[in-house]
Order: structure tokens, then sequence, then C-alpha cells
């Protein structure tokens, strides 16, 4: 048989990688966990954690370990997902390279900590992360913006929201997560509403929290629904703010 470009004639040679978005809600902002790489290519640009599949090693176990060794936390405690699989033939300039994305979500993490190939490891904004000219190495910032996205997609069909709380937790901050990884402002008492009218979304510890101002705030838990239904959708404005009425001339 002839060989063609399309049908090489033996094993096709390609790196295995895993990358992380790691995501958390740090002073009102929704954050990624990015890392100087401290090596070439793209030797001192900020980039996601990863790194190369271990022999006998599958992917989830991967993305655990680097989760581990970059931030110190248990990728069994977070939410964690695949996110998506990129092949660019020139995604890597050292040789083709196949990685796996995973998408982890957790309540505010503590500072990481830079693994053995890195420079430095710190949370960033994601607005500046994903703003022009920042620099991410690699295609890192189409699988940022990949992730961002589906993050709040899984905030309107599922519970997903609950694992940027610490537990216990009040309405409020929930509702603050939605609105930092939304990017849009939600009226309370809709939200509230919404919220608990959802059958296994939370339940109540039967305990508060003193807030300044107002009284005690109820505290929550997660509870053990996985999907919303109904959905609690983006474009819903039902849960958005009240637009301000225009001024009424005179």
């Amino acid at each position: 048989m002839t060989e063609t470009p399309d049908r090489p004639s033996g094993p096709f040679p390609a790196a295995v990688t895993v990358d992380l978005v790691i995501l958390t809600v740090r002073a009102e902002a929704l954050h990624v966990l990015l890392i100087e790489r401290g090596k070439p290519p793209y030797l001192g640009l900020p980039a996601l954690p990863g790194g190369y599949v271990r022999p006998h090693e599958d992917l989830d176990a991967a993305a655990i370990r680097e989760l581990r060794e970059e931030t110190g936390l248990d990728g069994h405690t977070l939410h964690l997902e695949q996110l998506h699989g990129y092949g660019a033939p020139d995604r890597d300039p050292r040789g083709r390279t196949v990685t796996t994305a995973y998408l982890a979500l957790g309540p505010d993490m503590p500072a990481p900590v830079a693994g053995t190939d890195a420079g430095a490891a710190r949370w960033t904004p994601v607005n500046d992360a994903l703003a022009a000219g920042f620099g991410l190495a690699f295609d890192h910032g189409g699988i940022l913006t990949d992730g961002v996205e589906r993050a709040r997609t899984k905030l309107e069909y599922t519970t997903v929201a609950t694992s940027f709380c610490t537990e216990p937790f009040t309405l409020s901050e929930l509702r603050s997560v939605y609105e930092v990884v939304w990017g849009l402002p939600l009226d309370p008492s809709n939200f509230r509403r919404k919220v608990t009218r959802t059958a296994g979304f939370v339940e109540p510890t039967g305990e508060r929290r003193a807030t300044d101002p107002g009284r005690p705030a109820a505290l929550y838990r997660r509870g053990d629904a996985r999907e919303l239904v109904p959905p609690l959708l983006r474009s819903s404005s039902d849960v958005h703010r009240p637009a301000t009425a225009p001024p009424a001339h005179p």
C-alpha cells in the first residue's frame, strides 16, 4: 500500500498532556490559577498549569496529580470535569502535542505553590488573563475562554455554583457567585425565590450568621440535586435587577 500524508504507515507520534482551568472566586472576582513558565518554550510567560501524562497513568489521574502538585488541593474534593481536547498541529513548537483540558471549580483556594517546572504560580483575575495583549502561552487563551464559558453554562443548568461556596453559606454568598461568574447583577428577592423553590438545590442548616447591617442570615448547605429543573438562565429577566424606570417628562 502506498503511504499518503493522510494515512501514516505506523503509529502516529504525539505527546499527551493535561491542562487545568482552575477557577475560584476571590475578592468578588473570578480568578484563574496561572503559572509562570520556568523553561522554554514561552519561558517566563503565563500559562495554565498542566503537564505530560505519565506512562501507565490515565487522563483523570494525571489531572488530579497536576492539581495536587500545583495547588496542594485534592481534586476529589473539588468539582473536576473534562473540558475539551485540543490537538492543533502547531499548538506546541516542541512537536505534535494533544492535550485534554480539565475544568476545576472550588471555593476561595489557598495561595498556590509553583510546580517543579514553573517559576511562580498565582491567582489572576479572569478578565485580566483574557485581556488583549496579556500573552498566555500556547493556545491557553482559547482553552481559558472555553473553560469560563463552560462554567457560566454549568451555572444555568446544574447546581455547580455551590462548589464555589464554603459550607455553610448564605443565599447572598451564593448569589454573589452567580453575579461574579456571569458578570450580571441579580435581584436578591427573585434569586432567593428561584433557589429556595428548586428542589434539592440547597438545604437549610437551621442556623444563622450575624451580618452587618441587617438581621442574621439563614445558612445553607449543598442539596442532593445535580441538575436545575427548571434551569436558571442568564437570559431570564426574572432573576435580574429590575431596570431603572426612565424619568417622567413634565
